[in-house]
């Protein structure tokens, strides 16, 4: 069973992604039928934005994926080599 703090956290998760989706489909689907001197407009962000906010989070998204495994093998590289450098010491002063 999941404590409070993961549910309230899990629930937080949801309702960003539920109002971040409701907010670009309504940016993207609703707003260009809406003539652009109404009001509503002033509550978002210019329409190239809307291409080049996802693109630059999916790139984000992708340097982070391949990125964190070459540095968790080097960390792990260096981990071993300290080992071995240590069994090796050890070695020679018995």
């Amino acid at each position: 069973m999941a404590t409070a703090t993961d549910q309230l956290v899990g629930f937080g998760l949801v309702a960003f992604s539920l109002v971040l989706f409701v907010y670009y489909t309504l940016w993207i689907i609703v707003l260009p039928f809406i003539d652009s001197d109404h009001g509503i407009h002033q509550y978002f962000l210019p329409r190239e934005y809307a291409v080049i906010i996802p693109v630059a989070a999916g790139l984000l998204l992708l340097l982070f994926i391949e990125t964190k495994p070459v540095v968790y093998n080097s960390l792990t590289k260096e981990k071993q080599d300290s080992s071995k450098a240590h069994q090796v010491r050890d070695q020679s002063r018995s």
